[in-house]
């Protein structure tokens, strides 16, 4: 009996979940609430502007994925090479961090007091770090972690550092080690840290190119959107089948989700226990707010993505799109786009935009002097619910109750940031696709 694969939402783990159904002529559905395809990976239009919604690449971690992802976009896909930097007191530091990048941007004295807390932390810390400061503390010692990463990343989690995993620091401040810190600041870059990243992948207009592609693959047929899922009926054993805009029910064979993995608890039928629904209380998603302004100048910068620690400042990312790509801006035009994190309980969630616009208007003109009010031709503003999961100390254990729980149905798999409850990337999203359908055969239709 063939199986047919019912996908609930429309992003790029889903549609990756699809494109490879398709490749193995699979039968799939793909239902999305929303009226497009993307779900939090999309790019925007703005009259002759194009923006993503956040700073994406496309990361080359995973050969395999990034042969498929060459092979899906052919010349549409582009290597970029441009770093990223943390903006410090109108100065831009190396991100990651490079040690002869501080002693340039902290001076002699400060850079001096900073690496022997470096030095004495990595030789007096012991056994792994029991929250994000912990980390932050003894890889970089109080006065490098205070200026550049922890300030930085309560804005962006909304949490204390201390309330934050150390997972949070995923890859990206991998690298320097006590060894490559020494040899970095005594005979420069060339001879320490390996860590240093300016070179990722970028598609000619932008981000949403991916889902775009890959939607191309699965068919139109294949793409059900307006379709929001607004039960999941089961009988503890496996999915029965799923409702549509609390009207119509569909039977399923084999159900990935990618919805975020408390808002499918909530809509299960019967209702899980209510230990289980505790723990998936416990689970929180970050919001992102983006203002663009676009702008009748050539360039602000030269970099990909600026990241701003200061706690006075609202915003924790900017980026150029035209830094990616060219045909982001008309020729001799550009564009800023601002991050917010927030909550939906936060006030500034539901900030009128001339209010949002002004907010920040007021940073990039006073305060950091960027651009001049009278180089803005047009503003946007865009919400962007569950942008990602906040790591929170003890949220895998949460998890682990969760996916024991939802393990237990035979015809059910997880993907996503959502739906899995990870950090994670568009390479990733794909090889969580691709790892579900190798597994199709292996799920029970009853």
């Amino acid at each position: 009996m063939t199986k047919h694969i019912t996908i609930l939402g429309g992003g790029p783990a889903a549609l990756a979940i699809g494109y490879y159904a398709r490749k193995k002529a699979l039968p799939f559905t793909i239902y999305e609430a929303e009226d497009r395809i993307g779900g939090n990976s999309i790019t925007l239009e703005r009259g002759d502007f194009l923006f993503d919604s956040g700073a994406h690449r496309f990361h080359d971690k995973n050969p395999e994925i990034t042969e498929e992802i060459k092979g899906l976009l052919g010349s549409d896909l582009n290597k970029v090479t441009i770093p990223s930097k943390i903006y410090d007191h109108e100065a831009f530091v190396n991100f990651p961090l490079s040690s002869m990048d501080l002693l340039k941007n902290m001076g002699v004295l400060s850079f001096a007091k900073a690496t022997i807390e470096v030095l004495r932390s990595r030789l007096t810390g012991k056994g792994e770090a029991e929250s994000f400061e912990s980390f932050a503390l003894h890889a970089y010692g109080n006065i490098i972690a205070s200026r550049f990463l922890l300030n930085y990343s309560e804005k962006l989690w909304g949490a204390p550092c201390n309330r934050l995993s150390p997972s949070i620091a995923g890859k990206r401040l991998e690298g320097l080690d006590l060894k490559s810190f020494i040899m970095d600041s005594l005979l420069g870059s060339r001879f320490g840290a390996k860590h240093m990243e300016g070179s990722f992948f970028y598609p000619e207009g932008g981000i949403g190119t991916i889902s775009e592609k890959l939607a191309e693959v699965c068919t139109k047929k294949n793409i059900h959107t307006n379709s929001r899922i607004t039960k999941v009926i089961h009988d503890y054993t496996r999915i029965c089948g799923v409702e549509i805009n609390g009207k119509k029910r569909v039977d399923t064979d084999v159900v990935a989700s990618t919805l975020p993995v408390d808002f499918f608890l909530e809509i299960m039928e019967p209702k899980p226990p209510e230990d289980i629904l505790m723990l998936s209380k416990g689970l929180r998603y970050r919001n992102v707010i983006l203002v663009a302004f676009f702008l009748d100048r050539e360039s602000i910068t030269n970099v990909a993505t600026v990241y701003f620690p200061d706690s006075d400042i609202p915003f924790t990312r900017v980026y150029e799109p035209k830094n990616r790509n060219s045909r982001m801006s008309p020729p001799g035009k550009t564009s800023l786009v601002v991050e917010i994190p927030c909550q939906r309980e936060d006030g500034i969630w539901g900030m009128e935009d001339d209010m949002l616009v002004r907010l920040v208007q007021a940073r990039l003109v006073d305060d950091i002097r960027w651009i001049r009010e009278d180089e803005i031709t047009g503003t946007s503003v865009s919400r962007l619910d569950h942008a990602y999961p906040i790591l929170e100390i003890g949220f895998e254990e949460k998890l682990r109750g969760i996916n024991a729980f939802l393990g237990g149905f035979n015809n059910l798999k997880l993907s996503g940031r959502n739906g899995k409850f990870v950090y994670s990337w568009i390479h990733n999203m794909m090889a969580f696709g691709k790892d579900i359908v190798e597994g199709y055969d292996s799920l029970s239709v009853g």
